[in-house]
């Protein structure tokens, strides 16, 4: 087995709140290899977006230590590259340039970041539209933009937050897909938070799965479906029968999120 990329060693992130002390994540462990595409799923308030905001250094006061490479992260780093839900292109730069900028950020020369700018572009599937601006531009391809603005830095990880949760399915599937064909092709490290069950199958090497607050790890599935994948392999028995078990375990947690959900609202009634 090959030495971890990355190390999440028994985080816990507390915040405080006018009802007391919350806990959100609470000693979550777990290691990822180089090349490898873990997948986090849990269920609403599970401290899925927390833990990647502690992973990704956009978070700190919290117990425990994470390390890139054997490195102890303690703040943003050029290490690991984020792609977030919410829309992140540039609307006054075309594609060509929003996928340049950090490049343009780090000091490149200009012809220098606008060829390698180009290999993402390419890379993500948005070879012909490098003029085009983000209004021009579907969801998805937007979606696509940010990645390609994201790999271009050439990070170690890449994390990505429920990064399609805003489109269809079909696209949803689709740049599923392409997410695997870049993976494969840049040997990328991927780390996904999402609470789409399809996608983390189609996706993932593994998927952990998370208690309902505080956020602790329930389990760890690995998914032992034949790689190269594409979305043809959602059909499959096999592929089913990673979501009915990964659904059973988010159907106990996501019960208790309802209840205590009721309980709040009930409690917010009376007073």
């Amino acid at each position: 087995m090959a030495e971890p990329i990355l190390v999440v060693d028994h985080i816990v992130k507390r915040f405080e709140t006018p009802e007391g002390v919350l806990t959100a994540v609470d000693d979550v462990s777990f290691t990822v290899a180089p090349g490898e595409f873990v997948a986090v799923i849990g269920p609403s308030g599970c401290g899925k977006s927390t833990l990647f905001n502690v992973i990704g250094g956009l978070l700190d006061g919290y117990e425990g230590r994470v390390s890139v490479s054997g490195e102890t992260i303690s703040g943003p780093h050029a290490a690991v590259g984020m792609i977030f839900q919410e829309e992140s292109t540039f609307p006054w730069r075309n594609v060509i340039d929003n996928v340049a900028f950090p490049l343009e950020i780090a000091g490149m020369a200009k012809a220098e970041r606008i060829e390698k700018a180009r290999h993402f572009v390419d890379l993500v599937g948005l070879n012909g539209f490098e003029r085009s601006y983000p209004s021009e531009l579907s969801g998805g391809m937007r979606q696509r933009v940010s990645m390609a603005r994201t790999l271009a830095s050439e990070p170690k990880i890449l994390l990505m937050d429920e990064p399609f949760a805003a489109l269809d399915e079909q696209t949803r599937l689709l740049l599923g897909d392409k997410v695997l064909q870049i993976q494969q092709d840049l040997k990328q490290t991927t780390l996904l938070i999402t609470h789409n069950l399809t996608e983390a199958v189609q996706l993932s090497d593994r998927i952990l799965v998370m208690t309902y607050r505080p956020g602790r790890m329930k389990r760890m599935v690995d998914i032992k479906l034949p790689r190269p994948r594409s979305s043809e392999i959602v059909g499959s028995d096999a592929f089913g029968h990673y979501v009915a078990q990964i659904w059973n375990d988010l159907r106990e947690e996501a019960t208790k999120g309802l209840k205590d959900d009721e309980s709040r609202r009930a409690r917010t009634s009376r007073a």
